[in-house]
């Protein structure tokens, strides 16, 4: 019974330890491309929009157009969420009907 616990908080130490290092990676310009977009797909608000994302050296640029100011500024926080975006340049106009 001690041995199983012990065993188990190795492998729950080990476990933390390694996302830790896993967090500091940082993520490909493609990689934060693909992940800004599926986000953006993803949120009812924004995804009837057209926003463009374009990402370089971590810096995620946003273009397009989108109805409302609420979509542009959920598009930017949707962005910046994303883990390994330095920053997020927001390019998008309000177009109204």
């Amino acid at each position: 019974m001690k041995i199983k616990r012990l065993a188990l908080s190795l492998v729950l130490f080990l476990s933390m330890l390694m996302s830790a290092f896993a967090a500091d990676k940082p993520r490909s310009d493609d990689y934060l491309n693909d992940t800004v977009r599926s986000r953006l797909a993803g949120d009812s608000l924004v995804k009837g929009g057209n926003i463009d994302v374009e990402v370089k050296d971590g810096v995620v640029t946003l273009q397009g157009k989108v109805m409302e100011a609420k979509q542009k500024d959920k598009a930017e926080r949707l962005a910046k969420k994303v883990s390994g975006v330095k920053s997020v340049v927001n390019k998008i106009t309000i177009e109204k009907p």
